[in-house]
């Protein structure tokens, strides 16, 4: 079966440009408006490490069925520069900051008609948090497998401890690990996104197309910060606030992300519908086509109901 070309070519009517935070720093975007009858905007925010290139394909779906999509790489991350000297490291000082730039590109986003936000990972775990602090109001919002909670054999607490006594000991910026060296490793480590072995290779194509875009570990402090923002999270009693309609879609045996506290979670916010896929790596949009299609079917189902409620 051929490929969608789209997953390897920017569609001539879409542009990628840059927005200036507000200190200035540049965050990469993608805006592909809708030709006609437009049914609304969508915005998607991507995880740790994420181009936009990657959901190129997910964005077609959604603009054949008539919305405008906008894209962003979060700073410090794809092609939004690093937050350090190393291309390959992943590093950020706080997710405040990642917090603040979601709030300040929502408030300059000039669209029409429904706004939906949606967020991948950690771009969910981020959307999620601007909701709770009340710094974004969407019509509705999607989170595909939200890093609510990071997957570690040591548990949540005991690894955050160690992550921040690690920021104590040296350079926070540093790696928290070597990057995958073995060829058996590596191909263990991209198991956990997608069992499509094409839309695999889809990301290695771009990478080698952009130069700068490929990352590699996350920095002790990004871990520090990811863990703290999640109990974060995770301590908030009350979230009857949010009152967004929300759907949250998760991968039962997610390796990077613990699938059960985002169920948890789901069950504690008021407005929220939980999909489950039994057999899913994390990237739910970049799985084979039974599976992704029943992510894209399930936004799809939720959306329209927003439009007819």
């Amino acid at each position: 079966m051929v490929p969608n070309p789209i997953r390897r070519a920017v569609p001539r009517d879409a542009t990628i440009s840059y927005w200036a935070a507000r200190d200035g720093w540049p965050i990469r975007r993608l805006d592909w408006p809708a030709q006609s009858a437009a049914r609304g905007s969508i915005l998607l925010i991507g995880g740790r490490g994420d181009i936009f290139e990657k959901y190129l394909e997910a964005f077609e779906h959604w603009h054949l069925r008539g919305w405008s999509v906008t894209a962003i790489d979060v700073r410090g991350h794809g092609g939004s520069g690093r937050a350090t000297g190393s291309e390959l490291v992943g590093h950020v000082d706080s997710f405040a900051a990642l917090v603040d730039d979601l709030a300040d590109f929502w408030r300059d986003w000039r669209t029409e008609g429904p706004r939906i936000a949606m967020g991948h990972s950690m771009g969910g775990h981020i959307l999620l948090r601007a909701l709770v602090e009340g710094r974004l109001d969407p019509d509705a919002a999607v989170l595909l497998s939200p890093m609510i909670r990071i997957r570690s054999p040591l548990g949540s607490w005991l690894s955050g401890r160690i992550a921040r006594h690690m920021c104590r000991r040296g350079d926070p910026a540093r790696p928290a690990w070597r990057p995958k060296s073995s060829a058996g490793a590596q191909t263990d480590a991209e198991a956990m996104l997608t069992s499509d072995y094409g839309r695999l290779l889809d990301e290695g194509w771009w990478h080698e197309r952009l130069p700068g875009t490929r990352m590699g570990p996350p920095s002790w402090s990004w871990l520090a910060e990811a863990f703290a923002s999640s109990d974060t999270l995770w301590r908030r009693r009350d979230l009857s606030h949010v009152t967004t309609p929300l759907l949250i879609l998760v991968a039962e045996q997610d390796r990077l992300t613990a699938s059960r506290a985002s169920m948890a979670l789901a069950r504690r916010l008021p407005n929220a519908r939980l999909g489950r896929f039994k057999s899913s790596g994390h990237e739910l949009l970049r799985e084979i086509d039974s599976i992704r299609d029943a992510a894209l079917d399930a936004i799809d189902t939720f959306l329209d109901d927003q439009r007819d409620a």
